[in-house]
Formats: C-alpha cells, sequence, structure tokens
C-alpha cells in the first residue's frame, strides 16, 4: 500500500485553475508535513508548497505565493494543492510527499527530508 497518493491534475490554459490532491495512509498523514514537489522536463524537481498537519501551517516557494493554496482534510487524510492563475512555467510533474514526522520550518524544500513520495500527476498549462 502506498504510504501518499498524488492524484488530479490535468491540461489547462494559462490563466485557468487546477487542483491536485494527496491521500496519505493514517501512519503519514497524522502529525506530518506534507509537500508538494514538481519536476519540469529537463529541470531538476523543486519544493512548491508544503503544510504541517499538525498546526495547519503552511509553506510556499515564491513563485507560487498568492496563486497556489495548500489545504487539508483530516477526515479524508487528504492535502490539496489548489492552483489558481496557471503559467506555462507551472507546467510539470507534480509529486506529493511527507515527511513521516512534523516540522516542516526550515525542511519542507529539500527532498531528502522526505521519506515518502507519490507517483506524481501531469500538470500542462498552454500558452
Amino acid at each position: 500500500q502506498d504510504q501518499v497518493s498524488d492524484f488530479g491534475g490535468g491540461s489547462v490554459q494559462a490563466g485557468g485553475s487546477l487542483t491536485v490532491s494527496c491521500i496519505a495512509s493514517e501512519y503519514t498523514y497524522r502529525g506530518n508535513c506534507i509537500g508538494w514537489f514538481r519536476q519540469a522536463p529537463g529541470r531538476e524537481r523543486e519544493a512548491v508548497a508544503a503544510i504541517d498537519t499538525a498546526d495547519g501551517s503552511t509553506y510556499y516557494h515564491d513563485s507560487v505565493k498568492g496563486r497556489f493554496a495548500i489545504s487539508q482534510d483530516n477526515a479524508k487524510r487528504t492535502v490539496n494543492l489548489q492552483m489558481d492563475s496557471l503559467r506555462p512555467e507551472d507546467t510539470g510533474t507534480y509529486y506529493c510527499a511527507a515527511r513521516g514526522q512534523n516540522f516542516c520550518a526550515g525542511r519542507w524544500m529539500f527532498e531528502h527530508n522526505f521519506a515518502y513520495w507519490g507517483r506524481g500527476t501531469q500538470v500542462a498549462v498552454t500558452s
């Protein structure tokens, strides 16, 4: 059983909106730092946003602040990333990841701090 499973995404024109979602196991959801990373073709994977499910603290890469919103649904053990005002440079494979513990602060931007990864879901933004 996957500890985290990501889904959603799709294709949209620039300026449009999409949502990607992550379902976590009970073990990886509770009191955990769960983040979203993305990888564009030919580029390294980068952190996009994260949420600490213990207290709801959120973190965003500068490039998505004001456009993306990460949220949690405790009843469904789900973390959603609502993406608005999408740009062609937002195109890529989006991965959900869970640290295996909380404390996002100072750690959420680095892949090596995350133990569990989804398989990725595609987001394509056309101009």
